[in-house]
């Protein structure tokens, strides 16, 4: 991979894990805290799918009524198979914001919301590195060497 590349492609993704980290962890690490004192219900896994990515669903009971409501991004419980038993948090005024009782503290968001933020810093380096080597590069292409200066002194140039 030519310098130029690695440079844009180091910077492509630090701008994308920067974007993942403070733009979709970090509100989703706050909006599952938001949780913690919402009203607690038993429920089971209704749809299995990648919990992290917001693609599980849970049903519950709520109000005297059964309510599907998607988990959101930031859950785990990724593993669990359909059925499995949980312990919910839900806001009492709107039943459809619930979050597994597991992660209102927010730790599984908060911990990817600095991976990729870690993530984003490395590469922000690396594209650095990248730059400053590309510069190098350029500018001892622009400059001949000194063998090439003194053979075009004596020959006249």
């Amino acid at each position: 991979m030519s310098p130029r590349t690695s440079l844009v492609a180091c910077l492509v993704l630090a701008l994308l894990l920067g974007a993942l980290s403070a733009l979709v962890m970090v509100p989703a690490a706050q909006h599952l805290r938001s949780l913690a004192d919402g009203e607690r219900a038993r429920g089971t896994l209704h749809t299995r799918g990648a919990c992290m990515a917001g693609q599980c669903q849970v049903r519950f009971e709520a109000a005297g009524r059964t309510v599907v409501a998607d988990l959101p991004t930031g859950s785990g419980g990724g593993k669990d198979s359909v059925g499995t038993r949980l312990t919910v948090r839900y806001q009492a005024d709107d039943p459809q914001v619930v979050a597994r009782e597991e992660d209102v503290g927010g730790g599984g968001a908060a911990l990817l919301a600095v991976m990729s933020g870690v993530s984003a810093l490395l590469f922000l380096v690396l594209s650095i590195v990248a730059a400053v080597f590309v510069a190098r590069q350029r500018r001892s292409d622009s400059v001949p060497a000194p063998a090439v200066q003194e053979e075009r002194q004596r020959d006249g140039e």
